[in-house]
């Protein structure tokens, strides 16, 4: 039996520690917020019409069967804890092709290939059904590929996957080298359908025109299998992750710092608590913590910090509660004229001196659950996000806490909104802002950055240099999103091993 510490309560340090104490482990875990589930973050409003309920972080499950499997290594079954609840569409794609303020066409995405070319041919012409069945075809092989030799494997360094067995046609399919926005060029007619393969980059936190042609297996994962929504919201996939880790004996205490994961001799011996004294020691740790964080500041490694520099983008929120309904979508993505201006605003140019600067038109993207749990009758609790550059003083960020920023782009936003058609500006019972200063304070993520670094193929290593140490989470292998931080829980697992 090892003695095993954890820090950080994210659903990839919840889902380690549970494997690991099914394992035969001695597991603690320690969280320096007051609840567990880090980015999978939740807020409560009380209002006198009733409460609103609001998850902050992810929106969408997808690939069910990773946390089937999870539920299951630990001896329990999914849907004990938790309701499931297919989405159809998935996401309600509102294009700005209009030739009226707010007027658009709609594409709503579903997890039947099928249906979905069909519904993109009455959108926008059978031409656009034919790309797209082109572009399906080479995604399905970049994703097989991708699952077979990829995600659910330890990849420490670039030789690791040079190493693998790639076959041609699964190298010719994800074509190294080639973005995403060029693969969308060279397979989709219209700017449309473009628009819409290029959001998927910032599924990972990348820009499109940089982010690799590999990532065609996003959208492949989430049509092909499905998106969901969690009765009561994604939080409580957060709550079903302590409750099985507490059943198994581990111990989890929130409220608690790692400041230090002390590894003299280049082996874990154990780690610091601020403002206690004693170490706290441990034969295995394992950092749910962002890798720059780790590396710079709990297992300061200079040598590691340099790959970790091109950081994600971040996202700036607005929680409403809305009066009456609106006839949403539960999820619903309104795309501006310039995508590339968004992007351009988002990440800056250092090369040349340009700013990142909020977004003037940004994509909108609006969550509304149709769950009388989170919200009140006659009411609905709406989650806004835009891509933002992340906070802070440097050329590809922004001082998201300057006096006045945060509010006037919250009114822009709802400007924007009004502007394509969804006008909720006299509907308002209250809003709340989240800026990615706020994430990076709630969540000790860099700036706010989602997904730790930006969207490239090969992501800081699971296993650190000192020996004992381990790296899980969104910001590691195999990257961001509730599936891959929970298979990265899973590769670490695997590597320690039973007691």
């Amino acid at each position: 039996m090892a003695r095993v510490v954890v820090v950080g309560a994210g659903v990839g340090g919840l889902a380690t520690a549970a494997r690991l104490a099914a394992a035969g482990h001695e597991v603690t875990v320690f969280e320096q917020a007051d609840t567990v589930g880090g980015k999978l973050g939740r807020y409560t409003h009380d209002t006198p019409a009733g409460s609103f309920h609001f998850d902050t972080g992810p929106s969408l499950l997808t690939l069910p069967e990773v946390f089937t499997e999870l539920f299951e290594a630990t001896g329990a079954k999914l849907d004990e804890y938790l309701d499931l609840v297919p989405l159809d569409p998935i996401v309600r794609h509102v294009f700005p092709d209009g030739t009226t303020p707010g007027g658009g066409t709609t594409l709503d995405s579903c997890a039947d290939p099928v249906e979905f070319t069909e519904r993109i041919g009455a959108a926008f012409g059978e031409r656009s059904a034919a790309d797209w069945r082109g572009l399906w075809r080479r995604a399905g092989r970049v994703w097989e590929t991708s699952w077979q030799h990829v995600l659910r494997r330890p990849v420490d360094s670039p030789r690791d996957l040079a190493a693998l067995a790639w076959r041609l046609g699964d190298l010719a399919a994800i074509a190294p080298g080639r973005t995403l926005r060029g693969l969308g060029r060279r397979h989709l007619s219209d700017p449309r359908m473009r628009m819409l393969l290029d959001r998927y980059a910032t599924y990972t936190g990348a820009d499109p025109r940089r982010a690799p042609a590999a990532l065609v297996a996003v959208p492949y994962a989430e049509l092909a299998f499905g998106g969901w929504y969690l009765r009561g919201g994604l939080g409580t996939l957060a709550d079903a992750l302590l409750s099985r880790c507490l059943d198994l004996g581990v111990v989890v205490q929130t409220g608690t710092a790692v400041t230090r994961i002390d590894a003299a001799g280049g082996r874990v011996h154990g780690v610091r608590l601020r403002g206690i004294a004693a170490p706290v020691p441990a034969d295995v740790v394992v950092a749910n913590v962002d890798a720059l964080t780790v590396y710079r500041d709990l297992l300061p490694s200079p040598g590691r910090l340099a790959g970790l520099a091109d950081r994600s983008l971040a996202g700036f929120v607005l929680l409403l509660g809305v009066r009456g309904p609106t006839g949403l979508a539960h999820h619903n993505v309104f795309f501006p004229r310039d995508y590339d201006a968004e992007f351009d605003a988002v990440f800056g140019d250092p090369g040349r001196g340009v700013r990142a600067r909020p977004a003037v038109d940004p994509t909108v993207f609006v969550t509304v659950a149709d769950d009388a749990v989170v919200r009140p009758a006659d009411h609905e609790a709406w989650f806004v996000l835009v891509n933002a550059a992340r906070h802070g003083t440097a050329t590809s960020a922004v001082d998201w806490r300057r006096p006045g920023l945060a509010e006037a782009y919250a009114d822009r936003i709802l400007d924007v909104l009004a502007e394509r058609g969804i006008d909720v500006r006299d509907r308002l019972l209250f809003r709340e802002i989240r800026t990615p200063a706020d994430l990076g304070s709630a969540t000790g993520a860099p700036g706010g950055a989602i997904y730790g670094t930006a969207g490239g193929l090969l992501r800081p290593a699971n296993r650190a240099p000192a020996y004992g140490v381990h790296l899980v989470g969104g910001s590691t292998h195999p990257g961001g999103g509730l599936p891959m931080v929970t298979l990265s829980a899973r590769i670490v697992a695997d590597r320690i091993g039973p007691a």
